[in-house]
């Protein structure tokens, strides 16, 4: 019995560790970031920018020598990979695949993971859409349509960006840090960008 109860503790972190955002652990095998100073800097006022009242991220991708034709196919097969990773859940897909415009528009439900350990486990679901728009030599890449929906096994909370992470809902006055409720969805949201945007890039190098 004792053997027993032994092996069930030795295996309940690798249970645990399946349920952390699988992106994240990709990144810290890569690299070991050490953190100085404030460790929320990053995501703080300007952190998410609004266009018309809308929260959206953007970001350019220079890609030299690579036709619109070329982009396009490096981003489709990513996107469409997107749609069957591990944290992904049933609605993702991809909704336009315009070869000749050379467009793509994914919609995306994944988990998105705050805190997992052997007795607690954080996590909402969280929406999104990215567009995609390949010319010869570039990249513009959408991130938008961004709402979540927490907390759906006790009281169902659904929440859009525009309403949970902006500058006014997220960031104290003093613009020192991160409130504690709204400021863990803006912080894992950011990190889901970057990782995205950063993946890209690297994929049109």
């Amino acid at each position: 019995m004792r053997k027993f109860i032994i092996t069930v503790l030795a295996l309940a972190p690798l249970a645990v560790w399946a349920q952390d955002n699988t992106w994240e652990r990709m990144e810290e095998e890569q690299e070991e970031v050490v953190q100085k100073g404030n460790p929320d800097a990053k995501y703080l006022k300007g952190a998410v920018p609004e266009v018309d009242g809308k929260v959206v991220f953007t970001k350019h991708i220079d890609a030299p020598g690579k036709t619109a034709d070329q982009i396009y196919d490096i981003l489709h097969k990513y996107m469409q990979k997107m749609t069957k990773e591990k944290n992904q859940l049933g609605r993702s897909a991809l909704l336009t695949e315009d070869a000749q415009k050379h467009i793509l528009v994914g919609s995306y439900e994944e988990w998105l993971v705050f805190k997992s350990s052997n007795f607690v486990l954080d996590r909402t679901r969280f929406y999104f859409a990215l567009q995609v728009e390949c010319h010869d030599g570039s990249a513009d890449i959408t991130m938008g349509h961004i709402r979540y929906l927490y907390e759906e096994e006790r009281v169902p909370q659904r929440m859009t960006a525009e309403e949970w992470i902006t500058d006014k809902e997220a960031v104290n006055k003093k613009n020192t840090r991160l409130f504690p409720n709204s400021g863990k969805f803006r912080r894992k949201t950011i990190d889901r960008k970057d990782f995205l945007f950063n993946k890209f890039e690297s994929l049109l190098k």
